[in-house]
């Protein structure tokens, strides 16, 4: 089956340089850069507590609280979970016609620290969930308003806010333009790892924002499976197990205590196999070298929260040789009623071809599984370790040269990731060396940034009111 984004948008190979940037420079008749400021919510725009509604309906109901009670916490958390509201509203914005293949949520907290398999710290998109091909502005548009909505949360001025949405934005821009200047080889190549960020840092950075640095790689490589298993297990009744920690970890024979633990442990192994058929042939023979021990349905994250995402434990050699997997569900892309269908039948598949298209480097655990009988219905999921140097960012304890410098990375990274499927020299074309498309893309994301705040009190004062159901647990020990 063939590839989500197509080959007429990436590389076009039948195109000369110059018709492909002809041809970005030709779209601005009809989308003018400065025409990306524009955003006002249209006259008939969809109620977005109908839209997170719609996709409580398929979720675990139980944790479906969970889910609103962390929307309810802050306009940024609500960005956060509103990836399908905000599908929506880009949609009807302006957009150069140019095709890439998109992380689909590509919010600040989207981009992190992990393990190349050559066990290279490096830094790109790490989400995928919602990928799909569609218009590479949508992507920046989210980046940019993540930026403006969490600068807002951090209490940063209008003047801040719109100098780190600009930056990265540039970023974005100056690095599409650099991609397109390159070989194709050297494009898919290109990687941002742990000794460009310390450039970065060096050149950018204050001493406290080096050291904040310095402080996430070193914890991010301590975020392995090894780590997750001290956490997440126990030793009960002289048997290893996942530690119950409900309703946010909770083991598979204490949700299904009538079905026979055995049984259901038979379908969890069936779907193990059936990942592991997924995997390139020497993934697969180090797969099997584990055994399966014990399996949680976990709650994860904010707009994921009701899902069904279960943590697998397998041991290899011994009893100190864990392999941490999470297996997580996957549905249709938020993006697909705008953008069009997927071109894969299995949406797990959708996520795993998605990322490895975007990223440099992917799990070397990376594979999707199709099964029945697990939770209710045929599900697609997709499979990749739970952690692997997993290191994230706290946009909430940063300073505004920090978000600025973050900001940057994400924008220059981004472009990377669509360079990849998109057509670089006509999305590069369409940019140019000036600034109106950064400038347009800061009014954008002040605008969004004001609907994201209104749609949050619509959320809160339903919570308030009784009419969601919102609660929190304490506990989750990752």
């Amino acid at each position: 089956m063939a590839q989500d984004a197509t080959s007429s948008d990436g590389a076009a190979p039948h195109r000369t340089p110059a018709e492909r940037a002809a041809r970005g420079k030709a779209a601005r008749r009809g989308a003018p850069r400065s025409s990306h400021a524009e955003f006002a919510p249209p006259a008939g725009r969809r109620d977005p507590l109908e839209i997170l509604g719609a996709q409580s309906a398929t979720r675990v109901p139980e944790l479906v609280p969970i889910r609103y009670s962390r929307m309810a916490e802050s306009p940024f958390r609500f960005f956060r979970g509103g990836a399908a509201i905000m599908a929506a509203d880009l949609a009807t914005t302006p957009d150069s016609g140019i095709r890439a293949q998109l992380c689909g949520d590509a919010h600040l907290l989207n981009f992190g620290l992990f393990a190349s398999p050559e066990r290279r710290l490096l830094f790109d998109v790490n989400d995928f969930d919602e990928t799909l091909p569609g218009p590479w502005e949508w992507d920046v548009k989210r980046l940019a308003a993540s930026l403006a909505v969490a600068g807002r949360t951090n209490g940063f001025t209008d003047r801040e806010r719109a100098g780190i949405v600009r930056a990265a934005v540039r970023s974005y821009r100056e690095s599409m333009i650099r991609f397109a200047g390159m070989c194709n080889l050297d494009v898919w190549y290109a990687r941002t790892d742990e000794d460009r960020l310390r450039a970065v840092a060096a050149q950018q950075l204050p001493k406290r924002g080096r050291r904040n640095l310095a402080r996430a790689v070193a914890r991010a490589r301590t975020r392995d499976s090894l780590q997750a298993f001290d956490k997440l297990t126990e030793v009960a009744g002289g048997r290893l197990r996942i530690a119950a920690d409900p309703p946010l970890l909770v083991p598979l024979a204490d949700l299904f205590p009538d079905a026979g633990g055995e049984e259901m442990m038979a379908r969890f192994r069936k779907l193990i196999a059936g990942y592991g058929r997924s995997l390139p042939s020497d993934r697969r023979f180090l797969l099997a070298d584990f055994r399966l021990v014990d399996v949680a349905r976990k709650v994860v994250g904010v707009g994921s929260v009701g899902t069904r995402c279960w943590i697998v434990l397998l041991l290899g050699r011994d009893g100190g040789d864990p392999l941490v997997l999470q297996a997580k569900e996957a549905g249709a892309s938020v993006l697909a009623p705008y953008a069009g269908p997927s071109s894969y039948r299995n949406q797990g598949e959708r996520v795993v071809a998605g990322q490895r298209l975007m990223q440099a480097a992917s799990d070397i655990f990376l594979g999707w599984q199709r099964v029945a009988g697990i939770d209710g219905g045929r599900r697609d999921f997709y499979v990749r370790q739970l952690r692997d140097w997993k290191g994230d960012v706290d946009p909430e304890s940063m300073v505004p040269d920090g978000m600025r410098t973050l900001g940057e990375v994400c924008g220059s990274t981004l472009a990377r990731a669509h360079a990849r499927s998109g057509d670089r020299i006509a999305i590069a074309a369409y940019l140019g060396r000036g600034d109106p498309f950064d400038r347009a893309v800061e009014q954008f994301s002040e605008s969004y940034a004001d609907v994201n705040e209104r749609d949050h009190r619509t959320l809160a004062d339903a919570v308030r009111a009784g009419r969601l159901p919102a609660s929190e647990p304490a506990g989750d020990r990752l």
